[in-house]
């Protein structure tokens, strides 16, 4: 996490195309047009494919190689921000780099001190730990 190098996005949805938009298509149409968009397989802008069918087997892999998790999507899901989701994300229960993980996310003062106890960082803390 530490290590620095050239940035990179990594796409996994498209809500809007040329000022259309995608929300009411399935998540699977949605892809298809997200990857069409990105070409270069060298490019700072990755695609992030997905795997159907073998949820179970994926996480049991992000596990054993110490990932955070997975997120599951419903694939004729469409995106709607005002109703149920259809995805989760699913954690790994054992994921070592959980603890003191919200210190990288704390804001440093101009002094060298770590802003902890305003109402500011209590909401960073919250909005981290979701």
């Amino acid at each position: 996490m530490f290590r620095r190098g050239p940035a990179r996005f990594y796409a996994f949805d498209i809500l809007e195309l040329d000022g259309g938009d995608l929300r009411s298509l399935p998540l699977l149409k949605r892809k298809r047009h997200l990857k069409r968009l990105i070409s270069a397989p060298r490019s700072a802008l990755l695609y992030v494919d997905h795997v159907i069918g073998k949820g179970e087997h994926l996480f049991r892999l992000a596990c054993r190689e110490d990932l955070e998790g997975i997120v599951a999507k419903w694939k004729y899901g469409h995106y709607d921000c005002n109703s149920v989701s259809s995805w989760v994300k699913i954690k790994n229960p054992r994921y070592s780099q959980i603890e003191g993980r919200d210190k990288l996310f704390e804001r440093k003062e101009p002094n060298g001190t770590t802003d902890t106890g305003s109402k500011a960082a209590s909401k960073r803390k919250t909005a981290v730990a979701v």
